[in-house]
């Protein structure tokens, strides 16, 4: 079996090894037949892709591959790494042996499933009305997530008066028992 001369310069001398804790997306694939499994960690910024480690376990096209591919996809935009596919990382190391084509499938695969846990996870974020008042610092109804402004005992939008909650110390319905924040019971005496 010959490899390029790519090849075995990412596969001596691989890039971006490691991971990225707190990644923003995290892509892991195997293939049972070879055993070679690989797992992406990206980092994105503005809709790009500014930081990318990876761990492989498998041969040596498998390592090049891993490395290729996280050359290839740093500095790239989301819809430019999607772009990536085991023939473009084929041919960026120069070929790779028939018996080791589905390597570059595994890394190509392996990084959109990075970008997609990323975008799954943006999905869920906006999704959640707490991050709303976490990040900023304008107040918001728990009910109807309008911003309160001012007063600070009543939301306008959906007319209700409004108390703070003795444990989160956020507004809630006046004299409504549980928290909508924190899930707080007020006890009844």
């Amino acid at each position: 079996m010959i490899y390029s001369e790519r090849v075995m310069e990412h596969f001596q001398n691989p890039r971006n090894v490691g991971v990225i804790k707190d990644a923003d997306g995290i892509g892991k694939v195997g293939n049972p037949v070879c055993g070679d499994v690989m797992a992406f960690y990206i980092n994105v910024k503005d809709n790009r892709l500014v930081d990318i480690k990876f761990q492989t376990f498998g041969c040596g096209a498998a390592i090049a591959v891993s490395s290729m591919v996280s050359e290839m996809a740093i500095g790239k935009t989301i819809e430019e790494a999607l772009e990536i596919t085991n023939k473009s990382v084929a041919e960026e190391l120069g070929g790779l042996p028939k018996n080791k084509l589905h390597c570059s499938n595994l890394g190509a695969d392996a990084l959109h499933e990075a970008i997609e846990n990323y975008r799954e996870k943006q999905k869920a974020s906006k999704k959640e009305p707490s991050e709303k008042s976490v990040l900023s610092d304008k107040c918001y109804c728990p009910y109807c997530e309008g911003p309160i402004e001012g007063v600070e005992d009543f939301c306008e939008k959906c007319e209700i008066e409004l108390e703070e909650c003795p444990e989160c110390k956020k507004p809630k319905k006046k004299g409504e028992k549980e928290c909508p924040h924190c899930g707080v019971t007020k006890i009844m005496i």
